[in-house]
């Protein structure tokens, strides 16, 4: 019973293992198209306040999980094309895989938030032999990311058991964390923040907006995502992204930092 329940240090309370952690069948995770042949492409692309639906010139629709912020209006305006899973997106190492096609509905394997905890944890000893330093910045976000960054430190995940520690400086940071869409006023910041951290070094675009520019797009006032200022080697989508999925993206950036080694 001890192994799969974590004692609470301090208050004497047990939480439950994560391996059988439930989400809600209406939590917004991510849309997924329905049918392989959307016959009214143009109104299903028009209907995306960021664009992140489109049509390519063989007809197949796609849809960008870097862009989209979860606002379901696909979902309204064509339930029979587009539906709201609440599993969330992958993490990828480039943007394009990202993309999703209405042509391929198969989705990767899933994996508990506590498994991929354990092998994360694994893979930092045995590359860095210490824990993973993380330097989180945000860069003009909403704070809702952040919100699920700090979720990872509470009680109930607990990343810190992982052998991951966040830090205050980017001097000793393993690992950038950025959120937002890297406004005009965090840009000079984000880079110098970023030529501070030493090598290697892993940059994560947390969020539809640090991935694409989100609902803030291209405009004057930000850069249209965080890639546009400096290296992004992991991209994490969400609007905003769950805590496991987190892990994942730090899992997938300890993998090309094996891989790479930068």
């Amino acid at each position: 019973m001890m192994e799969k329940s974590r004692k609470i240090l301090g208050n004497h309370v047990e939480t439950r293992s994560l391996d059988d952690l439930i989400i809600a069948d209406d939590y917004r995770g991510k849309m997924a198209f329905i049918s392989k042949i959307a016959n009214d492409h143009q109104d299903l692309e028009n209907v995306c306040p960021t664009r992140a639906i489109s049509k390519k010139d063989d007809c197949t629709m796609t849809l960008d999980s870097g862009k989209c912020i979860m606002c379901g209006y696909c979902a309204e305006s064509f339930p029979k094309l587009v539906k709201i899973e609440n599993k969330c997106a992958n993490p990828a190492k480039t943007k394009n895989q990202l993309i999703e096609y209405s042509a391929s509905l198969e989705h990767l394997p899933d994996k508990s938030y506590e498994k991929m905890g354990v092998e994360l944890q694994e893979k930092i000893k045995k590359l860095f032999g210490r824990s993973l330093a993380i330097r989180e910045i945000d860069a003009g976000s909403c704070n809702g990311c952040e919100i699920e960054i700090t979720a990872l430190n509470n009680p109930i995940y607990d990343i810190e058991r992982f052998g991951i520690h966040f830090v205050s400086s980017p001097r000793h940071a393993d690992v950038l964390l950025v959120t937002g869409p890297a406004s005009r006023n965090m840009e000079t910041a984000l880079l110098r923040t970023y030529e501070a951290t030493p090598t290697p070094k892993i940059v994560i675009a947390v969020g539809a907006c640090a991935c694409s520019g989100g609902i803030f797009g291209d405009t004057y006032a930000t850069t249209g995502g965080i890639d546009t200022i400096v290296p992004v080697d992991v991209y994490i989508p969400g609007c905003p992204p769950r805590p496991e999925i987190l892990i994942r993206g730090l899992l997938l950036a300890v993998d090309r930092m094996a891989t790479h080694g930068s």
